[in-house]
């Protein structure tokens, strides 16, 4: 009794110690998902807006003999992948999602004769891709806490003397769409050639551009956590086809090119981020509440096993006293 009762009270302890880790981390979680999450319902709009503006103004240069590198279309023979993962794990199967959707489309893109170079944003696919040779890792960067616009202008920059140095023929990003608090849609956008219709497409020219957010807001229900949803709005200029420029339309191309690659990239890496602390969140809540059913029933049997001792005890009395008797 007293070793297996000890075995189990330290067990039990142990379950009791793990819970509050797990509970601490789920609060910290979801306090950051908010504030991750206003962040990306509220760069959608400029982001989608500014690609409205670079196609009216391609429209208005397409009869004219203007080189605009970021939307040259030429055959494909390398594509180049930003893969867009988390620095931390604890987020259930958020990392391996996108890795396996990585390694999908890599094995997808070389079926079709096409080379693949890989940019790793987030330590976890930086160190998995980097351990394994078949995979062309050309840079790595950390996605960090709270992207900025600096960060994804290093990897932008990165990105663009690919793709002008014809080094590349186009570029994807891969990384994890966010739609709630509770799913995510692991996504591959195409970022250039620049799409000529003003719309951010997927791989299959399947428009991804957000009519309609929810704001996923936390509360409580009977002492848990809730999720009550929102509709928000997304307002998006319109533009039309034929605009009328102040200054060169040359000039105001040069401008906005490296404001589009900016803030495309931004927008996924604040999409991806919110997407982890989701799925951290997720993770931690779960795991809470499954270290609340483990010490629940080892409690039980540890009730079980000491009732049982005890009235082994008794009868070993009684009948002690019975014999004595």
């Amino acid at each position: 009794m007293n070793a297996s009762g000890k075995e189990m009270r330290d067990r039990i302890s142990s379950v009791n110690g793990t819970r509050k880790i797990t509970e601490a981390m789920k609060l910290v979680a979801a306090a950051k998902v908010r504030r991750a999450q206003d962040a990306v319902i509220n760069a959608r709009p400029f982001s989608e807006s500014l690609v409205k503006v670079l196609f009216a103004i391609n429209t208005r240069l397409a009869g004219e003999d203007v080189d605009v590198p970021l939307c040259n279309v030429r055959p494909v023979k390398t594509v180049l992948l930003l893969v867009c993962t988390g620095d931390r794990g604890l987020c259930g199967g958020y990392n391996s999602f996108i890795i396996r959707k990585t390694e999908a489309r890599v094995a997808e893109l070389e079926a079709m004769g096409v080379k693949c170079k890989l940019v790793c944003i987030g330590k976890k696919g930086g160190v998995y891709f980097k351990r394994r040779p078949q995979y062309d890792v050309v840079k790595r960067f950390d996605m960090g806490q709270s992207p900025t616009t600096d960060e994804a202008q290093a990897i932008a920059d990165e990105v663009y003397s690919e793709f002008v140095g014809e080094e590349v023929d186009k570029v994807e990003l891969v990384y994890s769409r966010f739609v709630s608090l509770i799913s995510a849609e692991p996504s591959i956008q195409t970022l250039l050639p620049m799409s000529k219709e003003g719309e951010i497409c997927d791989v299959n020219g399947k428009c991804i551009d957000a009519k309609e957010d929810i704001m996923f807001t936390l509360t409580s229900e009977d002492g848990k956590f809730a999720v009550k949803g929102t509709p928000v709005e997304t307002e998006v200029a319109g533009f039309e086809g034929v605009m009328q420029f102040e200054q060169d339309p040359n000039q105001i191309l040069d401008a906005l090119l490296p404001l589009y690659m900016n803030s495309q990239i931004l927008r996924a890496l604040q999409e991806a981020l919110a997407s982890e602390l989701a799925a951290r969140m997720n993770a931690m809540s779960t795991a809470s509440d499954n270290a609340k059913d483990l010490s629940k029933r080892l409690t039980l049997e540890y009730n079980r096993v000491r009732q049982a001792k005890v009235t082994s005890e008794i009868i070993e009395l009684v009948a002690g006293a019975a014999a004595a008797a």
